[in-house]
């Protein structure tokens, strides 16, 4: 998620490209790719067509539900997408949740910004005279009027109503929605700005929808469950159980209904009758960031931060293996974006929450939440049992001990965007400075050495056992190892499907390259365009 501006044919080029690489290495993917970067919003037009958004991959995407396929119809960064909607007109809006701001197109005329500065923009909905509503959720809870033309600011109808969600107008028209921190359904009059509770008993609820017959939809993401509610009475009825991590619903002219789940990359197609679920589209991982690798007898497990789940993968076979997923009932996860592995230890970070976690690596338990840390984009463990973090927002690399975290310390600052580190063998650590395009030693006194200068968007690293660095060079979409003494660089592995085009905002919104390396000196890589796993071995 991150400001790498490039046309949508320039993307598409990259996905689809062959990767080249140094002689003496191979590079081959080890778990394939899948359509989008997270799935959220969904909606049908009158024609039938479903559309799907997505925020981390800042697009809006055309779904072939036949097909089972998706392709971009409106690319990064205008095309971020948390949740869509249809005026009466055909008019389509949507909301781009990290950027603020929210935009509509009529059929395939000029893209119009309706609204910006609203950060947190998240869910939207068109009365049947055209007016359109939408709030803010997660960075904000405030309910708006939009005005459709762009012209005039957003009108404040109501505020702390308690994350109103996924919502739609109802036959009555009336606004109904969910209150995700309430676990409740709400049924707001706009016009006086008045909130009655339909339902209650759900544990987060996401989104709601209505059906030709007046049925009211609800997907609970925490417990993966599809519930009709009669919206006069508030009467229940669980009627496909799928799994947690739901997102949205759109339901067509037939009844239809679609539902999306962020840890799956997928849609799903229900059938309200029966509950009978038929995956429309479904990814392998969600959006791998960091990843980290165990090694034991041999064998790799590459551990990664999946955003939306933290999974597994084997390194000889490829087959993932899902450890947790978040807003699951009972699971400790939050959004984790980077992933280091030492012993038994597998630590995730989260820009978007402040947290560094703490992971069994065998079980999966979180054994540790360090919570207010500033965009931190990586962390490892040192020798003592201390955690150091890149904490972006801070410019610096934090050292953290104590009890969940509480003793912190600068050991240096004013570092240009660190992103990535990994230890050396005798205290020092190495970072990744993305923004200033060097890697550096730092020492365990804070000492700083660079060691090499001029690349373009280092971010992942690892280091080998005779003590190479291994740097994925985003910017030039290329693998590179680093000889610390000499600072000579050789490149492993070149135009790679890394460096997704995303929001625009910097790195502080940005979904890093992971780089690990296994038993054997065999490198991994994510891959943010493709949503893949890929692994480099000397022939």
């Amino acid at each position: 998620m991150k400001n790498r501006l490039a046309c949508a044919a320039f993307v598409a080029a990259i996905v689809s490209a062959t990767c080249v690489s140094a002689e003496n290495w191979e590079v081959t993917r080890l778990v394939p790719g899948s359509a989008f970067h997270g799935v959220h919003g969904l909606a049908v037009d009158k024609a039938g067509h479903l559309f799907a958004g997505s925020v981390a991959g800042a697009a809006l995407y055309e779904v072939d539900i036949a097909g089972g396929t998706a392709k971009v119809g409106i690319p990064a960064p205008i095309g971020m997408a948390d949740d869509i909607a249809f005026a009466p007109d055909g008019t389509m809006a949507w909301t781009g949740f990290l950027a603020g701001d929210l935009y509509s197109r009529k059929g395939d005329g000029p893209i119009k910004k309706l609204a910006s500065g609203l950060a947190g923009i998240n869910s939207l909905a068109f009365r049947k005279d055209g007016r359109l509503y939408a709030t803010t959720v997660f960075l904000g809870d405030t309910l708006y009027e939009i005005d459709v033309e762009g012209v005039k600011p957003p009108r404040q109808i109501m505020e702390k109503m308690g994350g109103l969600n996924g919502f739609e107008f109802g036959p009555d028209d009336k606004l109904y929605g969910p209150l995700w921190f309430k676990g409740q359904i709400a049924k707001l009059d706009v016009d006086k700005a008045e909130l009655t509770v339909v339902a209650d008993g759900f544990k987060v609820p996401a989104a709601v929808n209505f059906d030709s017959k007046g049925n009211l939809w609800v997907v609970d993401t925490a417990l993966g469950q599809l519930i009709r509610v009669d919206p006069k009475s508030g009467t229940k009825t669980l009627v496909a159980q799928l799994k947690a991590s739901l997102d949205n619903l759109a339901i067509d002219d037939k009844d239809r209904i679609y539902v999306s789940n962020m840890a799956d990359n997928g849609i799903q197609e229900v059938d309200p009758a029966t509950g009978q679920a038929r995956q429309v589209i479904i990814g392998k991982l969600a959006l791998p960031g960091g990843i980290g690798v165990t090694s034991e007898n041999g064998k790799d497990t590459i551990h990664v931060a999946d955003v939306f789940a933290y999974r597994t993968v084997d390194g000889a076979t490829g087959e993932v293996t899902e450890k947790a997923r978040m807003h699951a009932a009972g699971v400790t996860l939050e959004y984790p974006m980077s992933a280091t592995a030492k012993g038994n230890d597998v630590i995730m970070s989260s820009w978007f929450t402040g947290t560094v976690q703490v992971i069994d690596g065998k079980t999966g338990a979180t054994r540790d939440m360090l919570h207010g840390f500033k965009a931190p984009h990586d962390a490892i463990v040192l020798a003592d049992g201390s955690i150091l973090v890149a904490e972006l927002g801070t410019k610096s690399l934090v050292r953290v001990s104590g009890e969940h975290g509480k003793d912190r310390t600068t050991l240096i600052g004013d570092l240009e965007g660190p992103v990535g580190l990994v230890g050396g063998s005798s205290g020092e650590v190495y970072v990744t400075e993305a923004f200033a395009g060097v890697v550096s030693k730092i020492e365990t006194n804070g000492e700083k050495t660079v060691l090499v200068k001029e690349l373009k968007m280092p971010e992942g690293i690892a280091r080998t056992s005779d003590g190479k660095l291994i740097v994925a060079e985003v910017g030039a979409r290329r693998l590179i190892e680093i000889a610390p003494e000499t600072g000579t660089v050789t490149e492993i592995a070149a135009n790679l499907p890394i460096g997704l085009v995303g929001a625009p905002g910097g790195l502080p919104t940005h979904i890093p390259t992971g780089v690990a390396i296994g038993a054997g000196g065999v490198i991994y890589f994510s891959s943010d365009v493709e949503n893949a796993i890929y692994k480099v071995v000397k022939r």
